[in-house]
């Protein structure tokens, strides 16, 4: 061990405000940050280390993710929330990154990198925390992974809840991976970079060993479905207000009252600091963002002295979107392998506020990449008030099943424009051809 215990919380508090700013902030409702505060407290008295300090935070982020960094930090995101089905499901979830935090894992791996450039950030103060870097989301090792499933195993069993719910969630997650995989247009069996089970490669099988490696039994402890569900009531579900809003094609953000929509083929991803669509196959990439900082001054100057002042500008042009001043150029990027074509666009939104467009294409994009562009920008718009207002975030409704429902007719409730039965039994944890019981609490997704 290269690292000492108060420099893991050096790391882990140093790392905090970059990690809430990169995921979203910090979901803003007490009902449910006060729950997970008490059921991780719950937890951690259990641990070998129940006097050491832990932080436990839900971040407002769609993703269903969960990690811990060195000093005690847990990360829950309110997507992962919202796909577990009980409390102990979360709490196993919560258990197995109270073993990553006991058993030092993160300190293991960053004791095994590069021990200059891990020093040098040591040494460093202020930048302990960039030894972190992409360390808090790099995949644990087999051995790492078992031994954290095994000490959750053994927390939530001393807590009381049924160890088999760790079991229960890994298919929820399963099901959750091949279902976005399937919306994305890849493989079911390939897991997205983002997604928890990229993180934690962890199988039933594993988890199976790490239960009987802890003596612990299947069925025996606490479920807590109900009362957890109706904690999920009204919780946001996918894009936050904050964050705008992606609809199928369209990215709507009432708060800047802007929208825009890609071609058909896109696939949109939403993150804190800007918007991607990816062609098939990524062929062509488009990205929408928010200038960092003011520009006094036409479009094309903008361009031309200040983003692109380092590249070869081309066909630099002032034109206008609708009734906002803007100005498009092009550009390449050569890399080791091929030139990228690169079209951008600057729009002046207000006085102080300039929002930007890049499609980026390697060879074989390259011919439909001016379409694509062009497309995306021309619909790019000022919303009114009214319309803004009228944009309301999804939310989790807690339901009960009533006589002659079915899950294709349930489905057909929520807003998913496509495999909306799918996203039904995912939600819910059903597998095709599982029965609905008549009165028991199911999970929705509504607008409002």
């Amino acid at each position: 061990m290269l690292v000492s215990r108060s420099q893991e919380k050096e790391m882990g508090k140093d790392a905090y405000p970059k990690i809430i700013k990169e995921f979203g902030g910090v979901y803003n409702d007490p009902r449910v940050t006060g729950y997970v505060e008490y059921l991780g407290r719950k937890l951690a008295a259990v641990t070998e280390t129940p006097g050491e300090q832990f932080t436990f935070t839900v971040l407002d982020n769609p993703i269903v993710n969960a990690f811990a960094t060195p000093g005690g930090y847990i990360y829950i995101s309110r997507g992962l929330m919202a796909l577990a089905g009980s409390e102990a499901e979360l709490a196993g979830v919560m258990g197995h990154e109270l073993g990553h935090v006991v058993a030092r894992h993160s300190s293991q791996r960053m004791s095994k990198a590069t021990v200059a450039g891990l020093v040098s950030g040591l040494l460093g103060g202020g930048r302990v925390g960039q030894a972190l870097g992409s360390l808090y989301l790099t995949s644990y090792s087999r051995d790492q992974e078992l031994e954290a499933d095994r000490l959750g195993v053994r927390y939530i069993s001393r807590a009381g809840y049924d160890p088999d719910a760790m079991t229960s969630f890994l298919a929820k997650m399963g099901a959750n991976s091949r279902l976005q995989a399937q919306i994305a247009g890849r493989d079911p069996d390939e897991v997205d970079e983002r997604d928890i089970m990229s993180t934690h490669p962890r199988t039933k099988e594993r988890v199976l060993q790490a239960m009987q490696l802890a003596g612990a039994r299947a069925g025996h402890g606490l479920i807590e479905r109900d009362g957890y569900l109706q904690r999920l009531d009204n919780m946001i579900y996918g894009d936050s207000p904050e964050q705008g809003y992606i609809r199928d094609r369209t990215f709507i953000h009432p708060g800047m009252r802007v929208s825009f929509s890609v071609p058909e083929g896109f696939l949109m991803h939403n993150s804190t600091d800007a918007v991607l669509a990816l062609s098939e196959k990524k062929k062509i990439i488009i990205k929408f963002d928010d200038a960092e900082k003011p520009f006094e001054g036409e479009m094309t100057s903008y361009i031309a002295d200040n983003w692109a002042k380092e590249r070869d500008i081309q066909d630099l042009a002032a034109t206008r979107l609708g009734a906002l001043p803007a100005a498009t150029a092009k550009t390449y990027i050569d890399t080791r392998s091929e030139r990228l074509l690169v079209r951008i666009a600057a729009i002046r939104f207000s006085p102080d506020r300039i929002f930007r467009f890049m499609a980026v294409a390697p060879g074989e994009g390259v011919v439909n990449l001016p379409g694509a562009f062009q497309e995306t920008i021309s619909s790019f718009r000022m919303l009114s008030q009214a319309e803004a207002a009228a944009v309301r975030p999804w939310r989790v409704k807690i339901s009960r099943i009533q006589a002659g429902d079915t899950a294709w007719g349930l489905g057909r409730r929520m807003p998913f424009t496509k495999l909306q039965t799918e996203y039904f039994r995912m939600l819910n944890g059903l597998d095709e051809g599982d029965p609905l019981v008549i009165g028991n609490k199911i999970k929705l997704v509504i607008e409002g």
